[in-house]
C-alpha cells in the first residue's frame, strides 16, 4: 500500500478534475480491488476524489469505507446511507462529488491503470486549455472470470478519435456498441443540469444513466482506451438470464422511464443522436419482449401488451420504429412457434455479441 497520507491531507483543498462514485452494497469482498485500481491508476493524485457510497450494507463495507477515508483523507470520502439501491447510491455519489467530471465504478469492477493514467492526462489537458467537454467516452472490457475470457467493447468504428466532436459527427453503432455506464464519464454539471430519474430499489438504472443525459451533451471526446473492467462471474449478477427473468417488473419500470424521458422525434434535434437513442430504446423494448416470453409469470404477456399499448399512445412514431423494425418484429413473432424462434434468436445474439 502506498504511503503518502501526509501529502494528501495537506492538499485536501485541491481542485478535483475527476470524481469517482463507487456505489457499494455488501461489497466487502471486492471493494479493496476497486479502490486500489483507481488509486494506483491515478498515481494517488490529489486532483481526483473517490466517493465510496455505502448503501446500507450489512457486511464490513461501512468499516472498510471509513478505513479508506482515514488512510487517504482529502482523496477518499465515505458516505453512508440507508439502503436505496444502485440508483440512489449513484445519485449520492453525484451529490457529494466536487470534480469537474463524474465517473461511476461499481464496487465489484475495476479500472485499468495505464488507461486511467491516459484518461487523466486528457481531462487535465481540457482543464488547462479551458476546453469544455460534456462527455468523455472510453472502451470497456467484459471480464468473464468463470470462462477465463474477456471481450472488449470498443467504439472506434462509430466515433471520431483524438478530437472533440459533436453528435453530428458520429457513425453507426452496432447492437453490441451501446454506450453503457461503464463507457461514460460525464461532466458533472451536465448531470446536475436536469433530472436524472433513477428510481430507488430498482436494478438496471444504468440504462437511464446512459440515455437521459445524452441530449444535454454538446461536446464529446472518445479515447480508444480499455478503461473499465466489467466483472461477470458471480451467481445472481443482475445480467444473468435467470435473474433478469425474475426481475422483469424492474426491466419494465426502467423502460417506461426511458420512454417518458423524450418524444425522440420532437425533443432530440440531432438526427444521428436520435437514431442512436431510438436504437437503444428499441433494444430495451426487445429485452422486455424476449424476457416476457422466457418468464413463467402468467401476468407477463399482459404487462408486455400494456407496455406496447402505452408506447403507441405516448408516441406513435417511436412505437412504429420500435415495433416494426427488424428487432421489434424478430422479438414479437406471433404463435408458440414464433415465441420459440424469438428465444432462439435472442440466445444466438447473446453468443455473437457476448452480452450475457
Amino acid at each position: 500500500m502506498h504511503n503518502n497520507q501526509d501529502r494528501h491531507s495537506v492538499e485536501a483543498g485541491t481542485h478535483k478534475v475527476l470524481s469517482f462514485g463507487i456505489p457499494s452494497y455488501n461489497a466487502a469482498a471486492d471493494i479493496d480491488r476497486c479502490v486500489e485500481s483507481v488509486l494506483e491508476g491515478s498515481d494517488y493524485a490529489a486532483d481526483i476524489e473517490i466517493i465510496i457510497v455505502d448503501d446500507g450494507s450489512k457486511d464490513e463495507t461501512p468499516q472498510k469505507a471509513d478505513e479508506w477515508e482515514a488512510r487517504y483523507p482529502g482523496i477518499i470520502r465515505a458516505v453512508h446511507q440507508e439502503n436505496g439501491g444502485h440508483g440512489m447510491a449513484v445519485l449520492a455519489g453525484l451529490r457529494n462529488a466536487t470534480g469537474t467530471y463524474y465517473k461511476v465504478v461499481d464496487s465489484d469492477d475495476w479500472l485499468d491503470a495505464s488507461a486511467l493514467s491516459t484518461m487523466l492526462s486528457i481531462l487535465r489537458g481540457f482543464e488547462e486549455r479551458d476546453t469544455r467537454v460534456d462527455l468523455f467516452i472510453s472502451n470497456y472490457v467484459y471480464e468473464k472470470v468463470y470462462e477465463g475470457t474477456r471481450t472488449t467493447i470498443s467504439y472506434k468504428t462509430a466515433l471520431p478519435r483524438k478530437r472533440v466532436f459533436s453528435w453530428d459527427e458520429i457513425g453507426r453503432f452496432l447492437p453490441s456498441q451501446n454506450l453503457l455506464m461503464h463507457s461514460l464519464c460525464y461532466r458533472r454539471d451536465v448531470l446536475l443540469d436536469g433530472d436524472l430519474p433513477l428510481p430507488a430499489h430498482t436494478f438496471y438504472v444504468d440504462n437511464i444513466y446512459a440515455y437521459v443525459p445524452l441530449p444535454r451533451c454538446k461536446t464529446i471526446y472518445y479515447a480508444d482506451i480499455d478503461l473499465y473492467r466489467y466483472f461477470i462471474g458471480r451467481e445472481g449478477q443482475s445480467v444473468n438470464e435467470a435473474t433478469m427473468v425474475k426481475r422483469l417488473d424492474q426491466q419494465f419500470r426502467i423502460t417506461r422511464i426511458m420512454m417518458e424521458a423524450y418524444h425522440l422525434y420532437e425533443d432530440v434535434e440531432k438526427p444521428r443522436l436520435r437514431n442512436y437513442m431510438m436504437g437503444y430504446f428499441t433494444m430495451m423494448m426487445a429485452i422486455c419482449s424476449v424476457f416476457s416470453k422466457l418468464s413463467d409469470d402468467p401476468a407477463a404477456p399482459q404487462s408486455l401488451k400494456d407496455l406496447w399499448h402505452d408506447l403507441k399512445v405516448y408516441d406513435e412514431r417511436m412505437y412504429r420504429h420500435a415495433r416494426y423494425g427488424v428487432i421489434g418484429m424478430g422479438t414479437n413473432l406471433p404463435s408458440k412457434m414464433g415465441e420459440k424462434t424469438t428465444i432462439g434468436l435472442y440466445h444466438l445474439a447473446g453468443k455473437i455479441f457476448k452480452f450475457n
